[in-house]
């Protein structure tokens, strides 16, 4: 089995946002047994906390529900996760800077890498204090990151699928 833990910075909009769009295409591939995501945030302001309101329902119009309950990152994850996919450069440091080996740093890899050729960004953008287009933007960026990262997964883990 995969493990996947998708990481922004409060665990409520971007990264419960991508565990579900995630979640979403692999019960339509009917994966569910190959591949199992998670979330989590760089701090622990919302811990406990459902996803936001705003987020939740921008996605629902999507067929997309989020069901995470916010969590912080910590040091067990790099040895859980086989990936780990922040949603921007800071959440990237902060995953850089945990005290864990640096061979479990190399599971890191920023989600927009799997962004393109429609949504081509940098990073994920914080939806958190913008309006509406914000968070359709983020659903956006992140229904293309996750096809392609599911694609990704497909061409280099075909042992995990062919079983």
């Amino acid at each position: 089995m995969l493990n996947l833990l998708f990481v922004c910075l409060g665990n409520i909009c971007r990264s419960p946002s991508a565990e579900a769009v995630m979640n979403n295409l692999i019960k339509k591939r009917r994966y569910e047994a190959l591949i199992r995501c998670d979330s989590a945030g760089i701090v622990d302001y919302h811990e406990g906390d459902p996803a936001d309101a705003r987020m939740i329902k921008h996605a629902e119009k999507r067929g997309i529900y989020l069901t995470s309950i916010s969590r912080p990152v910590n040091k067990a994850d790099f040895t859980t996760f086989d990936y780990i996919f922040p949603m921007d450069h800071d959440n990237q440091n902060a995953l850089l800077n945990f005290n864990v080996p640096t061979e479990l740093k190399k599971k890191i890899r920023m989600m927009t890498e799997f962004s393109g050729p429609k949504f081509k960004y940098d990073v994920v953008p914080d939806p958190y204090y913008g309006g509406e287009k914000g968070f359709e933007l983020v659903l956006d960026i992140l229904e293309e990151s996750c096809n392609n990262l599911l694609e990704y997964l497909l061409k280099h883990h075909p042992d995990n699928f062919n079983g």
